[in-house]
């Protein structure tokens, strides 16, 4: 009940403002909106830039950290293209967006807040090196599959395009490859700018959660009931619960199980309606899967961090 309390509570009331504000029309959805490009284009860029260029890349970058995670994603992003064509029966298109909403996990808005308030600052070193890969990971895997899906195969370089465009176009990415450039180059920073990216970065958290709580408003639980609780299941129950294993078979330290878990425990991010919104495809699935698999999330959240150590 601690946990619950003190831990998870206070994430999910942050984001619980942002929709109710939305919601009886305190706040603007357009400002919700806003709020959302101002954190992940400016704020949350310059925490992950911050946190990369500072990581310590040969300790915390571990193999057996990334497989365990990204091999599980894998799996999980199979499960879900697999289940939405076989046990839903949608035509492909819809069930790589249904593997894809199994795969991208909330990392940075759930993940990282709710590890930090059950661990401290210091335990998110693990978090970072997971969140480094998600983006090119996701993208790469769910475009992939979706352009072999709608060509049949024909001309898989034709996805190439897709996949760069998505990575690399994006501000997450891009922050996170200066991250590594800088501490990859051992690049000094003038004291000013890293005064200036902190001040960015007590933003980013709090602002983020309640812009994607205004956001939430939009995504109306409806229709596909059982698609959506597939997706939930998978992303809430069945991903950690595999990485917890595959974490624990590798002997991992307490400290990067922890962010194993909780990071393949949270509920999948809002790139999955984008993704689905990219191709016009399982958009209602998508988005109602996003809405209620992170209320869920408050729930579900408490008994894996009751689970771990």
């Amino acid at each position: 009940m601690a946990a619950l309390l003190d831990v998870i509570l206070p994430v999910f009331l942050v984001l619980g403002f942002g929709y109710v504000a939305v919601w009886r029309g305190l706040f603007p959805a357009e400002g919700a909106d806003n709020l959302m490009r101002f954190t992940q284009g400016f704020a949350i860029p310059c925490l992950l830039f911050h946190a990369i260029s500072t990581l310590d890349l040969g300790q915390h970058f571990d193999p057996a950290l990334l497989f365990s995670y990204y091999g599980v994603a894998f799996v999980c992003f199979w499960l879900g293209a697999f289940g939405g064509r076989f046990l839903f029966k949608r035509d492909w298109e819809d069930a790589i967006v249904i593997g894809f909403s199994c795969l991208f996990a909330n990392s940075v808005l759930l993940g990282l807040p709710i590890t930090e308030r059950a661990y401290g600052p210091d335990a998110l070193s693990a978090n970072y090196a997971l969140v480094a890969m998600n983006a090119p990971f996701c993208y790469c895997l769910g475009i992939t599959a979706m352009e072999i899906v709608r060509n049949r195969g024909a001309k898989l370089h034709a996805a190439v395009p897709k996949v760069a465009k998505a990575m690399f176009g994006n501000n997450l990415i891009i922050a996170i490859t200066l991250g590594f450039i800088v501490n990859l180059g051992q690049i000094p920073l003038p004291v000013v700018l890293t005064d200036a990216i902190d001040m960015m970065i007590r933003a980013a958290l709090p602002a983020a959660l309640f812009g994607l709580g205004g956001v939430l408003v939009r995504y109306k639980p409806e229709g596909d009931v059982r698609a959506i609780l597939y997706v939930c299941a998978i992303s809430l129950l069945v991903q950690p619960a595999l990485s917890l294993a595959a974490g624990a078979s590798f002997g991992l330290p307490i400290e990067a199980q922890r962010s194993l878990v909780i990071t393949a425990a949270m509920a999948p991010g809002v790139n999955a309606y984008v993704f689905a919104n990219m191709y016009d495809r399982a958009k209602r699935v998508a988005a109602s899967s996003v809405l209620i698999a992170t209320a869920l999330t408050t729930l579900t959240a408490w008994g894996w961090l009751t689970v771990l150590p």
